[in-house]
């Protein structure tokens, strides 16, 4: 079985760079006419597909998902419609192949510039969201790249649905239907070979839980886009207008609890703690989320909070649970970020301008905001049209990543007959 999966991948591998040749060069008019196919088929599909979701619904309820998979795994109407609000965004959007920026000419006479090119084929592995077929599919297309789709098992009907539309849109266009494949197998030997084919594949994008990531990161022989956890923060600082901290902070937990940017520790500063906690934990009862606090929030709200372990600052619950600490000012919240989060999205709630403009530059995470929620860390809220996934590592791709995170530059020269002297 082994060697039927690596032959198995091997050719999807191969026809996956002979469809990266042929997308590399595809016109803008191209890939948009096949975009509009993708969505004419899902469009025609849609009973299909969310019956297909309704059917891994139910193996998921019965093999006792947690709530945070379950809600990644649905698809509703409104989210199918959402999708496809989400590709004809993914359409308007420019293209960014072939952009020929930073020209100048050299003293030799020659003109330098840098353009705009894809990676090639771009693998992703992910968990549930059946979504995220589609848009992984578009960005990868708009940016000129093939996509090889290895989605979680435990949405392998929704998956396959989606894709056999998308797979109908490219054809009525045109393109190779290998520019985009998702894998039909559940066996898991499909991802080892996904993440070491190296002469097919040039970059991988894990998407799902931290256990998943890091088996792809210290397994792959592939450069990996990543980020391993989703510990978000939102600090009250002492000159914060509390009237927006208080639906932020309720926004940023609660808005939906099974997401890489929904905030887990909220930090609140010692000068407004007595007046904003008990507020803001009236309204977290609301909604029943449990709180695990430092022993000074604990003395404001006595038995709402449980004590807090040193643990909880680690923690990326998914969840109705909120760790709250109270800080004496910024530098200690800025350095509790630091030491804690994972320089996913973080953000801060303040009047003070000066002291925004210091936590922008200080709190070194891909995302940092002033008085806004973190769940406005998201390639559909940034404008991306979608996004392919959330990079924390600080090389090629930061944060969200859509059409430009998707390709790379070369240098190319323009010249009249120089020769080197």
């Amino acid at each position: 079985m082994q060697e039927s999966i690596e032959q198995y991948m091997h050719t999807v591998g191969q026809q996956a760079r002979q469809a990266s040749r042929v997308l590399s060069s595809a016109s803008t008019q191209i890939k948009n006419h096949a975009l509009s196919a993708i969505y004419t088929a899902l469009e025609n599909n849609e009973a299909e597909i969310l019956a297909a979701n309704k059917n891994d619904m139910a193996k998921a309820h019965n093999n006792n998902l947690d709530s945070a998979l379950l809600d990644r795994l649905e698809l509703t109407p409104t989210r199918f419609k959402g999708m496809l609000h989400g590709l004809k965004d993914v359409i308007a959007l420019t293209d960014p192949i072939g952009e020929i920026t930073d020209l100048a000419y050299r003293p030799s006479g020659i003109q330098l510039g840098k353009m705009r090119v894809p990676l090639g084929v771009v693998g992703m592995i992910y968990e549930s969201r059946p979504n995220v077929t589609l848009e992984a599919a578009s960005l990868a297309l708009k940016s000129g790249n093939a996509i090889i789709l290895r989605g979680g098992s435990e949405a392998l009907e929704s998956n396959q649905a989606i894709a056999a539309a998308i797979q109908h849109g490219l054809k009525a266009s045109g393109l190779p239907e290998s520019c985009v494949q998702v894998i039909k197998t559940k066996d898991r030997e499909a991802v080892g070979q996904l993440i070491t084919m190296s002469e097919y594949v040039d970059v991988i994008v894990p998407r799902g839980g931290k256990g998943l990531i890091e088996r792809i990161t210290n397994d792959a022989r592939i450069p990996v886009i990543k980020h391993l956890d989703g510990n978000c923060h939102v600090y009250v600082e002492a000159q914060a207008d509390l009237q927006k901290a208080l639906p932020i902070a309720l926004n940023a937990k609660t808005h939906r609890y099974g997401v890489c940017n929904a905030m887990e520790t909220l930090l609140v500063d010692e000068k407004v703690a007595d007046e904003f906690l008990p507020r803001i934990a009236e309204l977290y009862a609301e909604k029943q989320v449990e709180l695990r606090g430092c022993t000074n929030v604990r003395r404001i709200l006595g038995d709402q909070v449980q004590p807090a372990s040193e643990e909880d600052w680690y923690e990326e619950y998914l969840g109705p649970i909120l760790a709250i600490k109270i800080v004496s000012g910024m530098d200690e919240a800025i350095d509790h970020i630091n030491q804690y989060g994972s320089h996913h999205t973080d953000a801060i709630i303040t009047e003070n301008f000066s002291l925004a403009r210091q936590f922008l530059a200080r709190v070194d995470s891909s995302s940092v905001m002033i008085n806004a929620s973190t769940r406005f860390a998201d390639g559909f809220e940034y404008g991306l049209g979608a996004e392919i996934g959330i990079s924390t590592d600080k090389i090629h791709a930061r944060g969200p990543v859509g059409l430009e995170g998707l390709t790379s530059q070369k240098w190319v020269v323009f010249g009249d007959g120089q020769i080197r002297q």
